[in-house]
């Protein structure tokens, strides 16, 4: 059997009556402008979109990460990051304290049930409703603010808002849910918004700014929205028990069926450990809002009056 060495490969390789060169470099080039391309490419998806002033702000949807039972989690962006845009996702500090805030994309009767128990717990929540909502439940929105509640603006069609970036089109998402809100009860629309589903980008947040609003995320939610699969009452007091912490904005669905029939024993267990509960105001102004509700308007003025350049699934 004949040997062959590498130096003899290599003859052969550049040998042109093996290789013509003259047709395979185009070739090669080509497939290595491919790969660079494709590294340069990858690693551009990778890497999250700088924010004006060279913070980092993810993107895309709103996510937390989860440490130990009752400490806080991390989101997208920090604290510290979302203020620059008058957003928020948790309260600072160690006190005991839960900012409740309720998606309401339409009304199935599980809506009044919560109300009741907010009521006979004397616990302030903020309900980011829809255009839909406003159309089909007004009697329901009434009462929220009736009961002292705040209304917050969850947009009137309920897109992705992350996909808009001409602010007219933001800006009338806004302010028909906002004219609508007051065509019904005949108050002002707090200026608190939710973005759908959690998408969001970096012009949307500053988008709601320049509009006066200020974002509100969560820091503490679970899978309660699908009605063909509803979780026991086991699951949720699993979930919202287990990750419970201080200064925790709880994101709930309306809709919810074990929502409404949970209410009333979930508030009393988060008393039980030492919880109590405060509005968005509260959580605006730094720890000035009053608690209980008939403290303030219900109408999330305390946003509005802070001077601060003013916010999953429904």
């Amino acid at each position: 059997m004949k040997t062959i060495y590498v130096k003899d490969a290599f003859r052969r390789a550049v040998d042109s009556t093996w290789i013509n060169w003259r047709r395979a470099l185009p070739t090669l080039a080509f497939l290595c402008a491919m790969f660079f391309l494709g590294r340069a490419a990858a690693g551009s998806l990778g890497e999250p979109r700088q924010a004006s002033g060279g913070k980092v702000l993810e993107n895309e949807n709103w996510g937390l990460g989860f440490g130990g039972q009752g400490q806080k989690p991390t989101g997208n962006a920090s604290a510290q990051e979302l203020k620059g845009y008058n957003a928020y996702f948790c309260g600072e500090g160690e006190e005991k304290v839960i900012y409740l805030t309720f998606d309401c994309g339409y009304e199935n009767g599980n809506t009044e049930p919560i109300l009741d128990a907010l009521k006979k717990h004397n616990a302030p929540a903020t309900f980011f409703v829809v255009g839909h909502f406003l159309e089909s439940a007004p009697d329901i929105v009434r009462r929220m603010v009736a009961d002292g509640h705040t209304v917050g603006n969850h947009t009137y069609h309920h897109p992705d808002m992350s996909k808009i970036s001409d602010k007219k089109s933001f800006q009338k998402e806004m302010e028909d849910v906002a004219a609508l809100f007051k065509e019904v009860t005949g108050e002002e629309l707090a200026m608190y918004y939710r973005p759908p589903q959690g998408k969001y980008s970096t012009e949307n947040l500053k988008m709601a700014k320049e509009l006066g609003y200020s974002t509100f995320f969560w820091s503490l939610a679970y899978v309660d929205w699908s009605q063909e699969d509803q979780p026991t009452h086991e699951e949720a007091f699993e979930k919202l028990m287990g990750r419970i912490h201080p200064g925790a904005v709880v994101l709930l669905h309306s809709t919810s069926k074990t929502n409404g029939e949970i209410m009333d024993e979930l508030l009393t267990k988060w008393e039980e450990m030492g919880y109590s509960f405060k509005p968005l105001s509260d959580l605006v102004e730094g720890g000035s809002g009053k608690g209980a509700l008939g403290g303030g308007t219900g109408n999330g003025e305390g946003a509005q009056g802070s001077g601060t350049g003013n916010g999953e699934g429904a």
